[in-house]
């Protein structure tokens, strides 16, 4: 009989991700009403924001009717409109708790948050049963789907009705069993400018596991009218792009502006109405160039955005339209160092060739390492760290780039006397094209990716791994 009053209230199962639900349901002397799915009281007490597109009634005439075990490639959300079941779900996905089942019984006053990879399955214990569920992407024949047999040694559900006294599909009966079971692969990531800087340290980060794609710009276009169906989107947990424009002089030019436009921006408006219509986690990198320096304090992730030139004004768009995301991280950082020119190699060339540089000494900021902003994105995603901006820098006291250069001489056992600290404005004096203003102050507070959990490596530990690594 169901249970009227009760509050709404989450219970942990033991499979991550897998949560009962006990659903108020009041009734009276006419019946009862209940809100099957409330999208806000819901997601207030932590379940998904999942996004349902589809929703199934299966209506069962008899006890004992068995459907299952099937792990399918979206989320699900069951309960029951009329009647009661048995339920068991059986933990399918790669990692440590494959095999992990959970059971319980299911009435009008219970539902329960069945994520993607998770095999679900259920045994009625009334006659006129109405299975409802809904689901977060439509069926598809291409679809990968995981499914165990119901009588698996290994599971040992419990089955109120023994199976050989219920009515069972005669595909049900011949899935595998679990030691023969594929486990389902976590949803597809797709890295975006993967023969970039940091696209190269996140390959190596993240590796060659088969659910992690890397796509470079010639192989995916964002700007194309067939982007929505370059791929199947509905099979990707994570998109981080890692692609951008980042030519900031050549972006005062005529023609590098609307390249700058184009990558950092109208590519980023695609990527962000993909996420959205399909419940992806979009990772956007940003820059400290949003800001215009003029802060006597660390930039914050709510400080507003004021960006100087160009380059700026394209990555604070690009913020914008990725924060419309439901589920996004924008990753703010500063002087990113990686493989390829970059002004640590510099220095150290100019240094060993007995060249002595002259070096701005009034911009101050923090380098950042693209193993280590590949670290960073990483931790974000699969921490599942609450949406929004993480700035992520290395750690450490701030310098001027000139500091950096002396620093960089003085580890390749060269004196840094021999760095000469200028004005940015002398610096370009002799320019013989355009140059983008640059902010004073890059440096970025780092207290809200440390609450996430993630420490950044010291700038100065990082500089001397990097030098003795090249």
């Amino acid at each position: 009989m169901t249970t009227f009053g009760k509050p709404l209230q989450p219970i942990e199962t033991g499979i991550p991700g897998l949560v009962l639900w006990e659903l108020p349901v009041h009734g009276d002397n006419r019946g009862w009403f209940k809100e099957n799915w409330q999208r806000e009281k819901m997601t207030a007490l932590g379940l998904a924001d999942f996004g349902p597109v589809q929703n199934n009634i299966s209506f069962n005439d008899a006890v004992g009717t068995t459907r299952g075990i099937h792990a399918e490639p979206w989320d699900k959300w069951v309960s029951v409109a009329t009647g009661r079941i048995f339920g068991a779900w059986v933990d399918l996905r790669e990692g440590p708790t494959f095999g992990a089942v959970f059971t319980a019984e299911i009435d009008p006053s219970r539902a329960i948050f069945v994520p993607r990879g998770v095999g679900n399955s259920y045994q009625t214990l009334e006659p006129d049963t109405a299975y409802t569920y809904l689901v977060n992407d439509h069926w598809s024949p291409t679809a990968s789907y995981t499914f165990l047999n119901l009588a698996d040694e290994t599971a040992a559900i419990e089955w109120p009705i023994p199976l050989a006294d219920v009515e069972i599909s005669a595909k049900d009966l011949a899935h595998p069993r679990l030691a023969d079971v594929v486990p389902m692969s976590p949803a597809k990531t797709l890295v975006l400018g993967a023969n970039g800087q940091l696209g190269r340290a996140l390959r190596a980060e993240l590796g060659e596991a088969a659910h992690v794609e890397y796509a470079t710009r010639d192989e995916l276009d964002l700007t194309s009218p067939e982007l929505e169906t370059a791929r199947r989107w509905r099979d990707y947990g994570a998109i981080v792009n890692a692609a951008a424009y980042t030519a900031v002089d050549l972006a005062e030019t005529a023609e590098g502006r609307t390249d700058a436009w184009t990558a950092n921006v109208a590519a980023t408006a695609a990527l962000a109405r993909i996420a959205t219509a399909h419940g992806i986690t979009l990772v956007h990198v940003s820059s400290d160039y949003v800001f215009d320096g003029t802060a006597d304090r660390p930039y914050t992730e709510d400080d507003p955005v004021s960006p100087l030139g160009v380059y700026g004004q394209t990555k604070a768009a690009g913020d914008a339209l990725v924060a419309t995301v439901p589920r996004h991280y924008i990753v703010r950082t500063s002087w990113v160092i990686g493989e390829g020119k970059n002004f640590v190699r510099t220095m150290a060339a100019l240094a060993e060739r007995g060249v002595d540089p002259k070096v701005v000494d009034d911009q101050v900021g923090r380098l950042t390492f693209t193993d280590d902003l590949a670290r960073g994105i990483r931790h974000l995603l699969e921490t599942a760290a609450p949406h929004g901006v993480y700035n992520l820098t290395g750690a450490g006291e701030p310098a001027s780039w000139a500091d950096i250069a002396r620093a960089v001489f003085s580890r390749t056992g060269h004196d840094p006397a021999r760095v000469t600290g200028v004005s940015t404005d002398e610096y370009f004096a002799a320019a013989s094209g355009p140059v983008a203003p640059r902010p004073r102050n890059s440096v970025l507070e780092l207290a809200r990716i440390r609450a996430a959990g993630f420490e950044p490596a010291d700038v100065g530990t990082a500089l001397g791994a990097y030098l003795a690594r090249d």
